[in-house]
């Protein structure tokens, strides 16, 4: 059975992420409408799938034809595309999660919550193949990691010649949520506590050239015992040097085990050494992370379950931050609640 879906703004990963994952997905996906305000982009797509222009989110969620709402770009918009959404009783995939105040955000869950439909926040990292990967060899060969460091350095926004973004780009928390839920997931828990770190910032902001999350986790059967994480985002090179931006990048993941340690390359690389030596994996030969969290979106709509986990991952992670932020301001760790 196929989805049919609407996609609301094409976003910077279109032509090279969802247009090849809905080609080779086409048996389970059909696109019915889009809605995108470069009318160039759009008329392109609508020809690549036989798709219908719409002009406005609101219009394509009331579509009796459209299943599901992709949120690839919300621009402006904001929220207001995943509540049309949730007012026409469709499921919905969000590129950009939850990135916005802990206000906003706790309205937006409460009111997906309400209406029943299934929502998943886009965690490509979560999805990769590799990191599936490493979560076998700590089960099977590393054990129980003990540090882990998560780095993302990207290039600073480069301003156009109206003085604004010459593109759109994610911004330092969106970066820092990824990284929070992707420790999240490989340790199968949440932290204990937080400490932020920044620098660059105005006015006590956490929003400078660098920011650092210090994470720790509680290790299962080991009272007292914390695994910790160093999650970074640095955007302190400018955005017309792309080739410091790619020189000798730092593996984005690594994890210090108890029996080995870890150095993984996302999507699809890891190299690991334990007593025996070093082993070294490329899984380029699995499915794209595209098409992977796609089909997880088809499994989450199809299967009848309402599946919140998606929500609750994306709201966690959103929480993580906030409280990094926090904890900037006031110089000292952060204790999280068990409920964060």
């Amino acid at each position: 059975m196929k989805l049919r879906i609407g996609v609301v703004g094409l976003g910077n990963d279109w032509d090279t992420r969802y247009k090849p994952a809905f080609r080779a997905l086409a048996d389970r996906f059909e696109v019915r409408a889009i809605c995108e305000p470069v009318a160039l982009r759009a008329d392109k797509a609508i020809r690549d799938f036989d798709a219908c222009a719409v002009d406005g989110f609101q219009a394509l969620s009331r579509r009796p034809d459209i299943d599901a709402i992709f949120v690839l770009s919300r621009g402006w918009y904001g929220e207001l595309p995943v509540l049309a959404a949730c007012n026409s009783g469709k499921s919905v995939y969000c590129t950009e999660g939850l990135d916005q105040d802990l206000e906003t955000a706790a309205s937006l869950k409460k009111r997906l919550e309400s209406s029943g439909v299934t929502f998943l926040a886009e965690f490509p990292r979560r999805y990769a193949p590799a990191t599936a990967r490493l979560k076998e060899l700590i089960a099977t060969h590393l054990g129980q990691p003990k540090l882990m460091f998560c780095h993302s350095r990207v290039a600073a926004q480069r301003a156009g010649l109206n003085g604004r973004s010459a593109s759109p780009q994610r911004s330092p928390m969106s970066h820092l949520i990824e990284l929070a839920d992707l420790c999240r997931y490989v340790m199968g828990a949440d932290p204990s506590s937080v400490m932020g770190v920044a620098h660059g910032q105005e006015n006590a902001d956490f929003n400078g050239d660098y920011q650092m999350m210090s994470l720790e986790f509680p290790q299962p059967g080991n009272d007292g015992a914390v695994t910790t994480a160093q999650v970074s985002c640095g955007q302190y090179m400018p955005g017309d040097w792309p080739e410091a931006v790619t020189f000798r990048p730092p593996p984005e993941f690594q994890v210090a085990c108890e029996k080995g340690i870890a150095f993984v390359d996302l999507p699809s690389t890891i190299i690991w050494f334990d007593k025996a030596g070093r082993h070294m994996e490329s899984l380029d030969s699995e499915r794209p992370v595209g098409e992977l969290m796609l089909l997880q979106f088809y499994r989450c709509v199809m299967s009848l379950l309402h599946k919140p986990s998606g929500l609750e991952d994306a709201y966690r992670a959103l929480n993580i931050v906030l409280a990094a932020q926090q904890s900037y301001r006031q110089g000292k760790r952060v204790t999280l609640g068990t409920d964060l």
